[in-house]
């Protein structure tokens, strides 16, 4: 979609419905938001929805950041912890690999 042709009341609308999508098990779509947004926020001339635009791109972008060091974390614990948890780690697992390493 070309964001020049969509007036500036529906880019608010658009922004606020991504930032709200973030919550509900969709934070990938918080990074799409940032940066899709980007431009209108922070490059183009002031216009009247712009500041509300710029605090969703903002929170956009401080959620994926949370979202995505949360997921770092995880990973890394998981990756690190998996065989000494035993049982519970292989539950946690699609598929069980055999061994330990």
């Amino acid at each position: 979609m070309d964001l020049r042709r969509v007036k500036n009341a529906e880019k608010l609308v658009m922004c606020r419905r991504y930032y709200l999508a973030g919550f509900f098990a969709l934070p990938f779509l918080w990074i799409v938001n940032s940066v899709w947004f980007f431009q209108e926020a922070f490059r183009k001339p002031q216009y009247t929805e712009q500041a509300e635009i710029k605090t969703y791109v903002i929170r956009s972008f401080i959620g994926s950041v949370i979202w995505l060091a949360i997921v770092i974390v995880w990973v890394t614990i998981f990756q690190l912890k998996r065989v000494d948890w035993g049982s519970t780690g292989d539950a946690l697992l699609f598929s069980i690999p055999h061994g330990s390493a």
